[in-house]
C-alpha cells in the first residue's frame, strides 16, 4: 500500500480508535488522531508514534457536530493534503432500562453514533469521489446484529451503522469508493469496563474460543479492510467476536 495515505480515525483517544491509529501509523501511513475530551491520552499517543518516526497528528472534534467535524477535516487536509481512509469508530454507549432512557439519552447516542458517521463521510466524500479512491471503515458492535437487553438505543444505533454503511457502499461503488463495517464481539475496552467480571467470565465462557477480544484484534481487521487485499470487498458486516456469533 502506498506509505503516503492519509487515514483519519475518529475516538481515537483510547479503546479501539487508539489501537487502529497505532496500526496504521506504524505501517507508514500518514494518521489524524481525532478525540473529543480525552486530549492527554490522545496527545500521549501522538508522542509516543512521533519518537518511532511515524506521520500523526492529534485534532479535536465532537463528531455530531457538522461545524467541528469540517474544522476538523481543513485541519487534517492542511496537515497531510488529502484523507484517503475514514474509519469512522467515534462512539459512546450506555446500559439503561429502556422504559428509563430519556428522549435525551436517546438523542444524544444516535447523535454521536449515527450522526457522527454522517457528518464524518460527507466532509471526506468530495475529494475521494474526485480521486475516485476512497475507503471507510465503520465501527459497529456485536449488539447491532443481535440487540442487548438493557442496551436498546446503543443497539438501535450500531444496527443503523449497519444499514447506512450497506446502502452507502451501492452508491459510492461507482466511484472505486469501498465501504466496510466491522462489528466486534466483546472486546476488552474502557467502554466495556464497567461491565462486572462475574459478566464478563460468563461472557468468556460463551466464546468458543474462550478468550475475550482486544483493540489490536479489531484494529488488524479495520487495517485488513484499507488494503489492497480487500479491494473487492464492500458493504460486508465483519464481526470478530471469536465464535460468539456464528
Amino acid at each position: 500500500m502506498n506509505t503516503q495515505k492519509t487515514v483519519l480515525v475518529t475516538g481515537a483517544s483510547r479503546g479501539i480508535g487508539y489501537a487502529v491509529a497505532k496500526k496504521f501509523a506504524k505501517n507508514g501511513f500518514n494518521v489524524a488522531i481525532n478525540y473529543n475530551l480525552n486530549s492527554t491520552s490522545a496527545e500521549s499517543l501522538e508522542s509516543e508514534l512521533s519518537r518511532e518516526q511515524c506521520r500523526v497528528m492529534t485534532v479535536k472534534a465532537d463528531v455530531s457536530s457538522q461545524e467541528q467535524v469540517l474544522n476538523m477535516i481543513d485541519s487534517v487536509n492542511s496537515r497531510f493534503g488529502h484523507i484517503d481512509i475514514l474509519v469512522n469508530n467515534a462512539g459512546i454507549a450506555g446500559q439503561r432500562l429502556f422504559t428509563d432512557i430519556t428522549s435525551e439519552e436517546w438523542d444524544r447516542m444516535f447523535d454521536v453514533n449515527v450522526k457522527g458517521m454522517f457528518h464524518c463521510c460527507k466532509a471526506v466524500l468530495p475529494n475521494m469521489i474526485r480521486n475516485k479512491y476512497g475507503k471507510i471503515v465503520n465501527i459497529s458492535s456485536i449488539w447491532g446484529l443481535t440487540g442487548a437487553s438493557c442496551e436498546v438505543h446503543y443497539s438501535a444505533s450500531k444496527a443503523a451503522v449497519i444499514g447506512l454503511t450497506r446502502a452507502l457502499a451501492k452508491e459510492l461503488g461507482p466511484s472505486n469508493i469501498q465501504v466496510n463495517c466491522v462489528a466486534p464481539g466483546v472486546i476488552e475496552t474502557d467502554m466495556n469496563s464497567e461491565i462486572d467480571n462475574q459478566t464478563m467470565e460468563e461472557l468468556k465462557e460463551q466464546t468458543p474460543l474462550g478468550v475475550i477480544g482486544t483493540g489490536d484484534d479489531i484494529a488488524e481487521t479495520v487495517f485488513f479492510l484499507a488494503s489492497d487485499s480487500a479491494k473487492f470487498i464492500t458493504g460486508q458486516i465483519i464481526s470478530p467476536n471469536g465464535g460468539f456469533l456464528i
